[in-house]
């Protein structure tokens, strides 16, 4: 479980926040972080910051060094984290007209691999 702790710290460090102000923000009584140094936290606990941070649980668990929710979140080599979820959502057009869902996808593929990242490494 301390990596688990690690790895709030960290996340809750590049927020700007302490473990303290983290707890206030999530409602938490004080040292409730702390006490994952020794301590598992329930699986409802442990979703709940992971939904904050928005990362995997699998990430806040060490099962993965991939912080991604989803296939859409992807790490690049040099450990930035680029969001292509609303690619679709965002006025894709080209000479004017609208793209389809499928030149969408394929531009999605081609910024991945620009970054480095395969589909393997990105889920």
């Amino acid at each position: 479980m301390f990596l688990t702790f690690e790895r709030i710290k960290e996340l809750a460090k590049r927020q700007g926040l302490s473990l303290n102000a983290l707890e206030e923000k999530l409602g938490y009584s004080r040292n409730t972080l702390y006490s994952l140094k020794k301590q598992k936290a329930s699986t409802e606990r442990m979703q709940e910051i992971a939904d904050f941070f928005s990362v995997s649980l699998d990430y806040l668990l060490g099962r993965t060094d991939n912080p991604a929710i989803s296939s859409d979140l992807v790490t690049t080599a040099d450990g930035r984290v680029v969001d292509l979820s609303n690619l679709r959502e965002r006025v894709v057009l080209f000479d004017g007209k609208p793209l389809s869902d499928e030149d969408v996808d394929k531009i999605a593929q081609i910024i991945k691999l620009s970054l480095g990242v395969s589909d393997i490494e990105s889920e």
